[in-house]
């Protein structure tokens, strides 16, 4: 099912438990601006509200951009007071994003610059296109990054080449961001989005809860102490025992069969 009103600026199509949200602003190459931000943060929160919607890939319109960065025009008017709310309005959308207890997975057809790199950044995993280019150039706009991509990079690659990637300012190929673990895999441009779709589609089939544990687990775990993401693990893993698709899985493993989990 397609809905192409979703917003002004998103398209969205629901197959099967995954749905795909295309920012739909190719005269802009996908370009961030207050609006398009306001439509994204609206899209998460009706998606996480969604109890049919099971994972979730992002994609750009066009096959130029994912989204080429933040709207310059619209950042050259503000004053430092309104470009705090604006880098604030931003960072809000990617903790939604990546707090979302289902799948988010980043479709990056083109051009991941800027605000589209850390959009991406904030998804769970990350698909590109061979012909993609991903970097955070705002130091030569004489700004940095304001979305949370100085702080996402660092805990992905670490802070040398969060570093490189931030001081250079200059845009790596897929393969490079590849080899450095910024994107998970890469593809040739006709088939990321069918990828992405693939692979969301295999989440969507797994249990819930298990789902929801390990995303639980890994990004919020993963920014507190050893022991209290032990904890937080050890909590989940009691949840999912306490599950019927815990006893489908274990069954179904036992019988030597695919699980068929319900969600219960």
């Amino acid at each position: 099912m397609t809905s192409p009103a979703f917003s002004q600026h998103l398209l969205r199509h629901d197959d099967h438990g995954v749905t795909t949200l295309t920012i739909d602003r190719p005269d802009k190459l996908n370009a961030l601006n207050a609006a398009v931000l306001s439509q994204l943060d609206a899209a998460f929160a009706a998606l996480a509200a969604d109890s049919s919607v099971r994972a979730i890939v992002l994609t750009g319109s066009g096959s130029k951009a994912f989204v080429a960065g933040a709207d310059i025009a619209e950042i050259q008017a503000l004053s430092a007071a309104e470009a705090h709310q604006f880098a604030s309005r931003g960072q809000a959308l990617m903790l939604r994003i990546q707090r979302l207890d289902k799948p988010v997975i980043a479709a990056i057809n083109g051009f991941a610059l800027g605000g589209g790199l850390e959009l991406a950044l904030a998804c769970h995993l990350r698909v590109a296109s061979e012909q993609a280019k991903l970097g955070l150039p705002e130091i030569k706009l004489g700004i940095m990054p304001g979305f949370g991509g100085t702080q996402r990079l660092v805990r992905l690659v670490g802070s040398g080449r969060a570093l490189e990637m931030t001081l250079n300012g200059e845009p790596v190929s897929a393969q490079q961001a590849h080899a450095w673990g910024v994107v998970n895999q890469v593809w040739p441009a006709d088939q990321v989005l069918l990828q992405a779709q693939h692979w969301a589609a295999t989440l969507a089939k797994a249990a819930p809860e298990s789902v929801r544990g390990i995303l639980e687990a890994i990004v919020q775990g993963g920014d507190q102490s050893l022991e209290a993401g032990l904890a937080l693990e050890t909590a989940r893993f009691a949840l999912c025992c306490a599950t019927a698709d815990m006893q489908e899985g274990t069954r179904a493993f036992l019988e030597k069969r695919p699980a068929q989990f319900s969600g219960r």
